[in-house]
């Protein structure tokens, strides 16, 4: 048993009642179920803080991938976007920022989002109305927020919102967290835009509106301040300011960008610095690459932006690679240089586009990208590429380290995990649907860096679990999970760590109006609990669903 803390493992009953542990020893007796755990790693369920389960939470009771690898809380509302509070009838731009900003399908989120809420707490009560395999909890979207209170401008970055506007955003704010709402949420960043084209709402929101809302947040006293930026000039300075006002912990996205391969660390720098003056905050980190998955059923690809491609995109799967896979021409075609038209990098970075095995490897060798096997192969890239995702029958993937693989290996990333002020929180679950599907992360957390890698040092199980349990639960104030401990929550691994593996990603189509969405299983969960009650028996959901909203901090009972 490894239970969260960060202790060494050791050997011990963990006896559960009620949805809580009753004890934790040596030869506790006999139980009315009893599950043999010999020679299996039991550990805390994961707890997994940057999730995008808004919509999906509100009609999938399983909350899947996540539940597939043993997560048992998911955290959502992350990025400044969300679904809640939004006017009636106005829920269309909510959509088209969701769509574009975590690409799910505007059709998916318009079919299966309901919108029987308006206000924050409406929400949380929609999502408490229904019971699910994990526990969920939910944050306040500045995105949302400011459209509800400014209506049209507030999607504007040419308008500023009244002094009286501020007032509401931090009255609805306080509302919020005071009925359970875990945090407030912003993103500040260019990457981020709607279906439509213009920059995510709170991208230009200035020091006053952040501050309000601040006050907002003080008057509550409760909740984290979690934030997507590209941390320009002054950007740190005005969320270090609207935190310490709130009086609150402040939590950033931190990713390496290739374009500035070091910024992280000057991120993490004034991390430190802040924590240093007594002022609580952390980075969310990743444990693997941000890989975007390519193939012929994915948003992105290699031949995405060839004209030809057009005459392919709106046939079935099948019959797509029927076409490629017999037209001699139409192959010819596609594989001749684009004529015009801006480079597109994520179809045209063969140096860092790498075949996904049956195991997919994590840290690839650069030796092994598409270029270096065209260059071996007496090949096109492209060539390569295209027999790549026309393997298995036309399911084949390439993956394309986007983020934290800058040097073509994971050592930014054991630096960015190992760091005091980190926690693990980029999985983006539920999120990106169609071209990542990192919600797997906490399995590839310990069989890579516990078990499999080869191209650097490995990492303790006892940390890293203690960094996806303890270690996350507490950054929210979920002190009532993560660990194996008398009075927690009865969240419980049972694992195969010898026979852990991820499986390869695939394409399937079941989100509602039969959405496309990407996902990956595992195999080596034995089983999952969450309060004590099993969801997951080999690798496969039981159907019992005991999760709960969570509202606000948790402490143990």
């Amino acid at each position: 048993m490894i239970n969260g803390s960060g202790a060494p493992r050791l050997v011990a009953d963990v006896a559960v009642q009620d949805g809580k542990i009753a004890a934790v020893g040596a030869r506790l007796g006999a139980a009315r179920r009893e599950v043999d755990a010999s020679g299996l790693l039991v550990t805390p369920g994961f707890v997994d803080i940057h999730t995008h389960y808004d919509g999906q939470a509100t009609w999938d009771p399983f909350v899947t991938p996540s539940s597939w690898h043993g997560v048992t809380t998911t955290v959502f509302g992350n990025c400044g976007v969300g679904f809640a509070p939004v006017r009636p009838g106005a829920s269309g731009y909510l959509i088209n920022l969701m769509e574009g900003v975590e690409d799910i399908p505007g059709t998916v989120l318009s079919e299966g989002v309901k919108f029987n809420w308006e206000s924050f707490p409406d929400y949380l009560d929609a999502l408490a109305s229904m019971d699910r395999a994990v526990d969920v909890a939910a944050q306040l979207p500045h995105g949302a927020l400011r459209f509800y209170v400014m209506g049209d401008r507030g999607a504007e970055h040419a308008e500023v919102p009244t002094g009286r506007e501020i007032e509401e955003m931090a009255r609805l704010t306080e509302e919020a967290l005071r009925a359970g709402a875990m945090g407030f949420t912003t993103s500040r960043t260019t990457k981020h835009k709607a279906r439509d084209g213009r920059f995510t709402p709170s991208l230009s929101a200035r020091e006053a509106e952040l501050l309000g809302i601040a006050q907002g947040i003080r008057r509550a006293g409760r909740g984290v301040i979690e934030v997507n930026s590209d941390f320009g000039p002054g950007e740190f300075e005005a969320l270090e300011a609207a935190a310490t006002l709130a009086g609150r912990p402040l939590s950033c996205l931190l990713v390496q960008v290739d374009a500035q391969p070091d910024l992280w660390r000057e991120t993490l720098g004034n991390i430190h610095r802040m924590r240093a003056a007594g002022h609580e905050a952390n980075a969310q980190v990743g444990s693997r690459p941000i890989g975007v998955i390519m193939g012929l059923e994915t948003t992105v690809h290699p031949f995405a932006a060839h004209p030809v491609w057009r005459e392919l995109r709106d046939l079935a799967p099948a019959v797509r690679y029927q076409r490629l896979s017999t037209d001699t021409d139409l192959r010819q075609r596609l594989l001749a240089p684009r004529v015009g038209g801006a480079p597109a990098y994520m179809g045209e970075a063969f140096h860092k586009m790498f075949p996904i095995a049956d195991r997919p490897d994590y840290e690839p060798d650069l030796t092994h990208s598409v270029a270096a096997i065209a260059e071996r192969s007496g090949r096109t890239p492209q060539e390569v590429a295209l027999d790549a995702i026309l393997a298995q029958g036309g399911k084949g993937l390439l993956m394309l380290p986007f983020e934290n693989y800058a040097a073509g290996s994971l050592d930014v990333v054991r630096e960015m995990i190992t760091d005091p002020a980190t926690v693990l929180g980029v999985a983006d679950g539920g999120a990106h649907v169609g071209v990542i599907c990192d919600a797997s992360s906490p399995t590839s957390l310990l069989t890579l860096w516990g078990r499999d890698r080869t191209r650097g040092p490995k990492l303790g199980l006892e940390f890293l679990i203690a960094k996806q349990t303890r270690g996350t639960a507490l950054s929210y104030g979920l002190a009532d999970r993560g660990l194996l401990e008398p009075g927690h929550k009865a969240d419980i691994n049972v694992i195969d760590f010898e026979a852990l593996q991820l499986k390869r990603p695939e394409v399937v189509y079941d989100l509602p109006t039969g959405g496309r969405r990407l996902i990956q299983r595992a195999s080596g969960y034995r089983h999952t609990f969450v309060s004590g009650v099993e969801t997951v028996q080999n690798d496969e959901l039981t159907g019992e669903r005991p999760g709960r909203l969570v509202r606000g901090a948790q402490v143990p009972v």
